[in-house]
């Protein structure tokens, strides 16, 4: 009985650990620049994953997004979601968006950890863009 409790706590904890890769702090890296821009966190929700920018690095953190669409135009990027609606499939996350507050396009997104790393990619049809983004310490 006890080997068998210890089993299930030990499953648990496994599945726990392995659907909350993803969760936490990432320092995003511009794909064109190799700078460091903002610091995302990203979280768990109903069963799907949103990320939201926590930190500018390079701005002060009041600057507004007066590019994006709807009713996020004129709001603070620190607090903004940026990703929104990803679901865990296997080893990847998608089916969600990511918004550009930069340039204020809104694109379909995929992530998947790599070497430690988190691969974000924001795509329109076949063209797309990957940034790495790096665990925050």
């Amino acid at each position: 009985m006890k080997t068998l409790f210890l089993a299930l706590i030990s499953l648990l904890l496994t599945t726990q650990l392995a659907v909350a890769d993803v969760v936490g702090r990432w320092q995003t890296i511009d794909d064109e620049t190799g700078q460091a821009k903002s610091i995302v966190e990203i979280y768990e929700q109903g069963g799907k994953y949103y990320g939201r920018v926590v930190d500018l690095l390079m701005k002060p953190d009041d600057t507004v997004c007066d590019a994006c669409p709807g009713d996020r135009k004129g709001q603070k990027i620190v607090g903004m979601n940026i990703i929104t609606n990803m679901v865990k499939k296997g080893d990847v996350y998608e089916g969600g968006q990511i918004l550009d507050p930069t340039k204020g396009k809104v694109y379909d997104c995929k992530m998947w950890e790599e070497g430690g790393n988190l691969k974000v990619r924001g795509y329109l049809g076949f063209f797309y863009r990957t940034q790495t983004w790096q665990p925050v310490k």
